[in-house]
């Protein structure tokens, strides 16, 4: 077998090109890594660290490297057995690593120089492989950013996976716990943070398989793993994960460390993250286990401990039935099939599933699951007797079909608990809410503004483009049916005045502003956004009103993460600083002048603008030289009729009240020009009463665009910005009236014509010619 030196970012190239089974590595900071084709093993140096072998090992590594050393920061401690005998001792804190070898060649090694101590730690950013291997120069430049619609992996790995991958990993090696990182997350963004795994009742780490690739991206990666014979204490695991915390913290203090936490592991973050207040933490919790005295839990693992021996193998499936929804991850990649074949498929993915946990009961014995009782009942009264001291932000997700444990009332309980905390609910999923193949947690992490990679959250520097499965996720299933009743079509504005179908008209350099108007609820907004990412594979910044982005106003929608999607594509609270950042990173803004007021509007305003006296933006676009595109949107009137507006529900008592006490909460905007009278200063917030219509169409029309740039004098002549103004509005304007006199020349504008022509063509719908 062959033996690869490399560092994280060569790992699967290496294994590729060298076909290698194994790589031995070095990360930036002194980490010993071992690599198979799916996982990497890290082993921090520093005291109270112990180095093992995560993984199945395919023959006997000890007949190819029989000893290594590595560098000491403080002691390192090692007792374990594995399928491989490797040893490791101690060497001066400057020599770095030696390998013997019993092959004639360890690749980039030759054989003269395997008894020989290899480099000097001259600094901590030097890697073995830099000297090593052979063509990686560059390999450890991590990439700055990710393009819109990117490849996050997530669907490509299923439950299968997971259980084809635990039967190597769950067998027995006597080793203490370590942390590892899955070789399929491959090399983060540059400055990504460090995100901990810690595993739920298994102990395995294997809880994100199916998210590996896409939290790769963002992330640094590793996953906590307990081998099935290990019995650390409760105490001794969270004084575990909170060396590895420290460590971190120290070492990149400006930056937060992600703790995300499954079951009992949830209690070991609730822990660390009480006993280090300090510390910059983002606790993720999923299902937890500080519900155990009130779960079912509790009373049926007594019940299976009484078992006779002969009925203790039952106890895997058991376990496998309570902890998640089977149906669902046998549907997983069914969706392709015909409805035959798509229900033979199923059952043979039941039979796959089932196969691997006859094995299971042959390796994991009882006292495993005493082992565990105890510890989860330690656990939770550990951390529930500590949440008053939890300063982190904290984040729950819970299972509505949970049977091992009462999540959606324990998160909702730890909402209002914790002090920094929201609750997010999945109605539809069971215990292993990750493992089901319908949460991406990076879309979680990511809608609910989580995401950072500093102290202080920065909505444009730290912002993460949407990538395909969640572009998939939002228009193809979430508003497909949407998408088909309104059938948008956009034409813009060239150079020459010209007008042509699609969105040519509109510059790719930015930055750009789009300016217009707000139809009823914002309903053109999903289209929009959709257009610009199909046709121009672009993010649209649209900047909302800040109390979209409240935790009192998101809780109301916690039983459905979907309205989380408008952040994760690229949604920010409007604000002179939000602007200004968006315009210096050279984007595209999406901005309504007339903001609550239009998409809120009374009965017989519609595409009447509500725009401010004031050139609020004007001023700032001509600073930065900003490339402003006009547009008007119309056909809500074609989609729903509005037969409760704001006056009428103010006349109606008990909804007078309820207005005006959510008005009273609500943030504020435009309180200076609430004294000149003006329309747009009425920002109330209510949901209006409407029906539905059969559906008509949505016409877009992006005017010619104007060029801010020379106009320098704007901003020492406030005439002449008024003037600026007034002309973006008037082309707003022109525009809406432009596509409500065309649109009755659409001979697709009713939807069932629409279907008719779909029925028998595959390309778009046409409309009205220019």
């Amino acid at each position: 077998m062959h033996v690869l030196l490399a560092n994280k970012q060569n790992i699967a190239p290496a294994l590729k090109a060298k076909n290698a089974q194994h790589v031995i590595g070095l990360t930036n900071n002194g980490a010993i890594m071992l690599a198979t084709p799916y996982l990497v093993l890290r082993c921090l140096n520093h005291v109270g660290d112990e180095i093992g072998f995560l993984g199945h090992i395919e023959g006997n590594m000890g007949s190819t490297i029989n000893s290594f050393a590595v560098s000491q920061l403080g002691s390192l401690i090692s007792k374990f057995r594995w399928d491989a005998s490797v040893r490791h001792r101690s060497v001066s804190s400057r020599k770095l690593i030696k390998f013997r070898a019993n092959s004639s060649r360890v690749y980039g090694i030759s054989a003269a120089r395997q008894n020989e101590n290899i480099g000097d730690l001259s600094s901590s950013g030097k890697t073995l492989a830099a000297d090593y291997f052979e063509g990686n120069e560059g390999a450890n430049d991590a990439a700055e950013i990710l393009q819109p619609l990117w490849d996050d992996g997530f669907g490509t790995q299923t439950f299968k996976d997971y259980l084809e991958i635990e039967k190597d990993i769950v067998r027995p090696d006597y080793g203490p716990p370590r942390w590892f990182c899955p070789i399929e997350c491959g090399c983060p963004l540059k400055d990504s943070p460090v995100l901990l795994y810690l595993p739920g009742l298994d102990g395995l780490g294997l809880g994100l398989i199916l998210q590996h690739k896409a939290l790769g991206k963002v992330f640094e990666v590793r996953c906590m793993h307990i081998p099935v014979f290990d019995r650390t204490p409760f105490q001794g695991l969270v004084n575990f994960v909170e060396n590895a915390v420290k460590l971190e913290s120290a070492s990149s203090p400006k930056k937060p460390i992600y703790l995300v936490a499954e079951s009992i592991g949830a209690c070991i973050a609730l822990s660390v993250a009480a006993r280090n207040p300090v510390i910059d933490l983002v606790v993720i919790l999923i299902n937890p286990a500080t519900s155990y005295s009130r779960s079912q839990l509790r009373l049926l693992l007594p019940l299976l401990e009484a078992l006779p021996d002969q009925l203790c193998t039952m106890m895997p499936y058991l376990f496998s039935m309570t902890s998640g929804d089977s149906i669902k991850r046998a549907m997983l990649n069914t969706s392709g099939f015909s409805l035959a074949e798509g229900a033979k498929e199923v059952f043979r993915n039941l039979a796959a599933l089932s196969q691997p946990l006859s094995g299971l009961a042959d390796i994991i014995p009882v006292e495993f699951y005493t082992w565990k009782r105890k510890m989860l009942k330690t656990a939770a009264a550990y951390a529930n007797s500590r949440l008053h001291a939890v300063k982190a932000e904290v984040l729950v997700l819970a299972s509505g079909k949970d049977n091992m444990f009462p999540s959606e009332d324990e998160g909702r309980r730890l909402s209002d608990t914790v002090g920094n905390c929201k609750f997010r609910g999945f109605k539809d999923n069971g215990h292993t809410l990750l493992l089901e193949g319908t949460v991406n947690l990076l879309t979680v992490i990511k809608g609910t503004g989580h995401y950072r990679r500093k102290t202080k959250r920065d909505e444009v520097s730290d912002y993460v483009p949407p990538s395909l499965s969640e572009y998939k996720l939002a228009f193809d299933k979430i508003l497909g049916y949407y998408r088909l009743a309104t059938s948008p079509v956009m034409y813009s504005t060239l150079e020459d005045s010209n007008i042509v179908r699609g969105l040519r008209g509109v510059p790719d350099k930015g930055p750009v502003l789009l300016v217009g108007y707000h139809m009823l609820l914002g309903a053109e907004i999903y289209s929009l956004v959709e257009g610009f990412l199909r046709e121009k594979n672009m993010v649209v910044r649209g900047l909302s009103h800040p109390e979209m982005f409240t935790k009192n106003f998101r809780s109301k929608y916690a039983e459905s993460s979907n309205f989380d999607l408008f952040e994760v594509f690229g949604a920010l609270p409007v604000s002179e600083r939000n602007l200004f950042k968006l315009f210096s990173a050279k984007s595209h803004v999406l901005l309504y002048p007339g903001g609550v007021r239009e998409a809120l509007h009374r009965k017989g305003e519609s595409y009447k603008l509500f725009w401010p006296e004031q050139p609020e933006f004007v001023r700032m676009a001509v600073k930065f030289g900003v490339t402003i595109v006009p547009f008007g949107v119309v056909g809500v009137d074609d989609i729903v009729e509005l037969f409760l507006d704001f006056n009428e529900q103010m006349r109606i008592p008990f909804l007078n009240q309820q207005i005006r006490q959510q008005n009273h909460k609500a943030i504020k905007l435009r309180n200076r020009i609430e004294r000149t009278g003006e329309e747009v200063s009425h920002q109330d917030l209510f949901v209006p009463g409407f029906y539905p219509k059969i559906p008509g169409r949505f016409y877009f029309l992006f005017g010619k665009p104007i060029e801010t740039e020379g106009m320098k004098e704007c901003l020492k002549d406030e005439k002449l910005t008024k003037i600026l103004y007034k002309k973006i509005k008037s082309e707003v304007e022109k525009n809406i009236a432009y596509l409500l006199e065309k649109r009755e020349q659409d001979p697709y504008r009713n939807i069932l014509k629409r279907m008719a022509y779909l029925s028998m063509h595959v390309d778009h719908v046409p409309s009205f010619d220019t």
